[in-house]
């Protein structure tokens, strides 16, 4: 069974996706038999599709975007380099302080005693 959208802001988007790809289709003069045949379903999933029906599958959406020659849009969609949200979440999970590793044999607690610094100490970074 398929879910229906009740939020309001969710199918005015699937609205404007719709009349988005009705337009699309238009300027390129393809007809809606057309557009069906290439797409591989019927008429009136077209016309669905294009009134933004919440019940079109989302493989639907997929082929009228390659038949468009828009596809790369649905493998850029939400991409993780470009989700500002996802970037700005990873950001607060970074580490606030970073403690350099201490060698095995080096003494273990050492309070209030420091070793000096050396290109040896820091084999796993990059030095500045």
């Amino acid at each position: 069974m398929a879910v229906r959208v009740s939020s309001l802001n969710a199918r005015r988007a699937l609205e404007a996706l719709g009349a988005n790809i009705k337009t699309a289709r238009l300027k390129r003069r393809i007809s809606v038999k057309g557009f069906a045949e290439r797409v591989g379903v019927s008429e009136s999933t077209v016309t669905r599709l294009e009134k933004g029906d919440d019940g079109v599958s989302i493989g639907t959406l997929a082929m009228a975007c390659l038949v468009l020659g828009e596809i790369e849009r649905i493998s850029d969609f939400l991409d993780v380099g470009s989700d500002d949200t996802g970037l700005l979440l990873d950001r607060e999970t970074l580490p606030k302080r970073i403690d350099r590793k201490r060698k095995p044999g080096s003494p273990s607690s050492g309070k209030g005693q420091s070793a000096p610094l050396s290109d040896a100490d820091d084999e796993e970074g990059v030095g500045f």
